[in-house]
């Protein structure tokens, strides 16, 4: 998994039984591997239309197969696990741009890289790859997808929850107790960390800020919050996605520019709390008048911000807030672990997009598959089918 953040590459090494909700599935061991700043600068060129090209985007395609390669070789020989006793590996890829409507000329569309074939080539095993691409085929946004592994692993006899990951943006699923699948929602909330570390890099020359320390010292400008809470982003009805197109590098250099009198402190103090109000925002307009809701599990990096999470809980004082690590499990694997299961579902032949979700007119089979060069995968492809 690389995210918006474009902070580095999480690999999660799964060991998974089954697949739909008799998924059973264990973290063997996780690790993330920061991007030098040559191909972090590659990659926020190639999501710029203003300075991208299509060779650097073909020769990243690549360069990002390799190091996804990389990364699945390093997180194996982390965990004492032999290369040759992977059976699948799930590749989310890098979002270089996602248009979710139709704009103009520019038809509805999404864009990971990655290149699956180098990462097949270089491990010798299986790699379901872009899976965004087929529920957008079906009329929906190819996002979020995480709602489907959110239901498996996390649905409560007892408990209405609502799972709010903060990684580059934000998205939250919705679960209702003893609701069936096809009743789970989601859609991206807004900006997650994005701004503040883009405001981090800008003011600090630091990739993001350390447990929301520097958001402490500042002062929030709520006339700022209300004002860039009022576009139109905010209002539109689930569901619903957004990118770094709408809250990147663009967004957060008009900030700048706009605000030259405040301090950086105050900046990122502010940035911090937009991220906690779209999200409140978003509970209040679209979750709340459909269900209560008695957890609100954090998840992504933004959990470890704890000046964000405080402000979210102000913000939410009906509703317990709590960190993925409250409930034993790991909010920065998540969304490697999530897309090993898709691959997982993939691999089954079984639909995994939630429409509710994503807007698809019906659930699809996500995914693209790769065959290893030596022909080793009809063993693992015989398996899956044999327990469709």
């Amino acid at each position: 998994m690389s995210g918006t953040s474009i902070d580095g590459i999480d690999a999660a090494l799964v060991k998974i039984e089954g697949h739909g909700e008799n998924t059973e599935i264990e973290l063997l061991h996780y690790s993330t591997y920061p991007y030098n700043e040559e191909m972090k600068k590659s990659i926020l060129a190639a999501m710029d239309p203003a300075n991208s090209t299509v060779a650097a985007i073909c020769s990243l395609n690549f360069k990002l197969g390799k190091q996804f390669a990389e990364a699945v070789k390093r997180v194996c020989e982390e965990a004492d696990v032999p290369l040759t006793e992977i059976d699948v590996i799930g590749s989310h890829g890098q979002t270089i741009y996602h248009i979710p409507q139709q704009e103009g000329d520019l038809e509805k569309s999404t864009l990971q890289i990655g290149e699956p074939a180098t990462i097949s080539y270089e491990t010798g095993s299986v790699v379901v790859s872009n899976f965004r691409t087929m529920d957008m085929a079906a009329g929906g946004e190819g996002a979020p997808l995480v709602p489907y592994t959110e239901y498996i692993l996390y649905r409560n006899p007892e408990k209405n929850r609502a799972l709010q990951n903060i990684g580059g943006i934000g998205n939250v699923t919705v679960i209702q107790k003893d609701a069936p699948m096809e009743d789970v929602f989601a859609f991206d909330t807004g900006p997650g960390n994005m701004i503040i570390d883009e405001l981090c890099n800008h003011f600090k020359g630091i990739s993001f800020d350390p447990e929301g320390k520097i958001a402490a010292e500042g002062n929030v400008q709520h006339e700022l919050v209300d004002r860039w809470l009022s576009l139109d982003y905010f209002s539109k009805e689930p569901p619903k996605s957004t990118g770094r197109e709408l809250f990147g590098v663009e967004f957060t250099s008009r900030i700048i520019q706009e605000n030259p009198h405040l301090s950086a402190e105050d900046l990122i103090a502010t940035a911090t709390y937009f991220t906690a109000a779209s999200i409140a925002k978003s509970c209040r307009d679209f979750v709340f008048p459909k269900t209560p809701i008695d957890e609100l599990i954090v998840g992504g990096g933004g959990s470890y911000n704890q000046t964000l999470l405080a402000m979210l809980k102000e913000l939410l004082p009906e509703v317990m807030v709590m960190t993925q690590e409250e409930i034993g499990l790991s909010s920065e694997a998540k969304e490697a672990v999530a897309f090993a299961l898709l691959a997982n579902e993939t691999i089954h032949q079984q639909c995994s997009n939630i429409p509710n979700a994503t807007g698809a007119a019906k659930p699809v089979i996500l995914g693209n598959i790769t065959l290893p060069p030596n022909g080793d995968a009809k063993n693992i492809l015989q398996k899956a089918g044999n327990h469709r």
